[in-house]
C-alpha cells in the first residue's frame, strides 16, 4: 500500500503491485553477480503519474 511520498508523490493510499525480475550467477555455490530490473513504468502508472499506453486522456 502507499501511505508515504514516494519519488515525491504524495500517499495515495492505494495497494500496488511491482514487478521485477534478478538474476543472479552462482559459481562454487556463491552468488558472484547479481541482474536487477523492476518495472517502475508500471509502478508509477499505478500512481497514475503516467497514463497508460493507448490511454492519453
Amino acid at each position: 500500500m502507499h501511505k508515504g511520498d514516494f519519488m515525491g508523490l504524495p500517499a495515495t493510499e492505494k495497494t500496488i503491485t511491482m514487478t521485477g525480475i534478478e538474476i543472479f550467477r552462482i559459481k562454487d555455490g556463491k552468488i558472484v553477480e547479481l541482474w536487477g530490473e523492476a518495472n517502475l513504468l508500471g509502478l508509477m502508472q499505478q500512481l497514475r503519474n503516467f497514463p497508460s499506453p493507448g490511454n492519453q486522456g
